[in-house]
């Protein structure tokens, strides 16, 4: 079931980048979606049912207003620390603890962290992020996580686990 989720979920990210509903695209597409599948279908979701329940779809539209925000509120705070004439960077790499199970999810939030300007993952291991930050505001482990993780772990556990 897993492998034919990843199949159809590739064919529509195609047809959505390519916006060409023509059938040699439709085949291209097919083609592509099949080989993705073949190569990646082994490390796709186990629990692909989750896929069908609508309130993740819910979850995951509201993810991605608050993550555009997010990305909105650090662009203009990395665009600050770079005009500021005195720069005022404080650079570090911290230890953030999470709370989600599983890889797909741990990945999810890794990357939109990176995806966030000012911040970049650097590794996950076991239940830890380590994340480098461009100003590091805290020395206290639970109001970095708070800040660093925000809302994106409440909505990815939502949507996801």
């Amino acid at each position: 079931m897993r492998y034919l989720t990843l199949f159809i979920l590739s064919l529509i990210f195609w047809l959505l980048i390519t916006f060409r509903l023509t059938l040699p695209n439709f085949i291209v597409g097919s083609v592509a979606a099949l080989l993705t599948t073949l190569i990646f279908g082994r490390y796709f979701i186990h629990n692909v049912y989750k896929f069908l329940q609508p309130h993740r779809y819910f979850w995951l539209i509201i993810y991605l207003f608050i993550f555009i925000w997010e990305c909105l509120k650090a662009n203009l705070d990395v665009a600050y620390r770079v005009l500021h004439p005195a720069m005022p960077i404080k650079p570090g790499i911290v230890k953030v603890k999470t709370e989600l199970k599983s890889e797909f999810a741990r990945t999810l939030l890794a990357n939109s962290i990176t995806m966030t300007p000012g911040t970049i993952s650097v590794d996950i291991i076991d239940d830890y992020l380590y994340i480098h930050w461009i100003y590091v505001r805290s020395e206290d482990p639970e109001v970095y996580t708070n800040f660093i993780l925000g809302q994106f772990e409440k909505y990815i556990k939502k949507i996801i686990e």
